[in-house]
């Protein structure tokens, strides 16, 4: 299993760190250190950048914003590291924050370091060295839900995280919000978005109840331990964490699983892991999530339409930075593609009222 650990790679070219600088910062945090510094780079994601160092026998992991970016509220250092820094106590799946830095003459940008977290984390593919029985793969999906459930029912008040969102009337900002950041970053016409703009603004449904929410849930923003697959050992990817409706969270990571009977180009652009021989199905991991909670899952298709039509944005806004030279990854020109994918299959909820 140590062959399928997530590993850094080769810093990509335009988000390269000021190793004088880094240096010199973190031999002041930790003097007892070694003056070596070895960083890499985490290859997946799109969003912030995540960055192995190594400073003499100290691991260590960086968190910045991108380079070029537009939305600067979607890349708040310091709210992602107060976050962090009072969550870990009461969810320990969350990293452990060490320091964090709002000087812009180290790196351009603030960032924060934190402890690493050991472990698997499963991308797009399979491994093909990785094989998991049916029962393995459902457990594994039972276990994502679970962790799941296990932040939602953290006490947020208790935690010191109850100035971090306003739950009454999250789910109409939400709709309200998304659509107003299609229209700030777009770039091409997609005729899904003035019909589901409007469904989405006529079917807000009642929220049931406020808890603590990750909004980026899935399995690449989480760790799996080694020696047991099927046990998430952390949660990563803070970014977009706040207090709102938790079924808003559910709809999200349904929105990044794939069915076997789901169109090929929505397939193709999600994990091929949520389709093995054994994994629920979108359904399932609803009712699992309402079994474990007692929550009404009856408006769950307004809650995927939502969650399909805010990942489409996310990736509008991240292809808006690459349309305009603001960063050169070769992975983002391909984008339009995925994003007319996800509002297609975002109306599809709409109109059939399902997941």
């Amino acid at each position: 299993m140590s062959d399928l650990l997530d590993h850094p790679t080769k810093v990509r070219p335009g988000e390269e760190l000021d190793l004088g600088r880094l240096k010199a910062y973190l031999r002041y945090h930790f003097p007892d250190q070694a003056a070596t510094l070895d960083v890499r780079q985490f290859p997946s994601g799109h969003s912030n950048l995540t960055y192995a160092l190594k400073l003499g026998a100290q691991e260590l992991v960086l968190r910045r914003p991108p380079f070029g970016s537009k939305v600067k509220s979607a890349h708040d250092m310091s709210r992602e590291f107060r976050v962090l820094a009072k969550l870990h106590a009461f969810y320990p799946a969350a990293p452990e924050v060490l320091i964090f830095c709002d000087d812009d003459s180290i790196l351009g940008a603030p960032f924060y370091i934190m402890q690493p977290i050991h472990g698997i984390i499963l991308r797009k593919h399979l491994p093909p060295e990785l094989q998991l029985s049916p029962e393995k793969a459902r457990r594994l999906d039972e276990s994502l839900i679970d962790k799941l459930i296990c932040l939602h029912q953290v006490d947020y008040v208790a935690a010191g995280l109850a100035e971090l969102g306003k739950p009454g009337g999250y789910l109409a900002r939400q709709v309200r919000g998304w659509i107003e950041r299609y229209h700030g970053s777009k770039t091409h016409d997609y005729p899904e978005v003035e019909e589901i703009s409007r469904w989405l603004e006529q079917n807000l449904p009642a929220t049931q109840s406020a808890a603590l929410i990750h909004n980026d849930y899935k399995f690449d923003n989480v760790i799996l331990e080694a020696g047991d697959i099927t046990k998430i050992a952390g949660v990563l990817d803070w970014e977009m964490c706040t207090i709102g409706d938790p079924l808003a969270d559910l709809g999200t990571t349904l929105a990044y699983w794939a069915d076997p009977s789901d169109p090929d180009e929505l397939r193709e652009n999600l994990s091929e892991v949520t389709t093995l021989e054994g994994s629920l199905t979108r359904s399932q991991m609803a009712e699992h999530y309402a079994r474990k909670t007692g929550c009404d899952i009856s408006h769950m298709a307004f809650y995927l339409a939502l969650a399909r039509f805010k990942l489409a944005v996310i990736v509008q806004q991240i292809f808006y930075r690459y349309h305009q030279g603001l960063t050169r990854d070769p992975r983002f020109a391909a984008l339009p593609a995925r994003i007319a994918a996800l509002f297609r299959a975002s109306l599809s909820a709409a109109r059939g009222r399902a997941i």
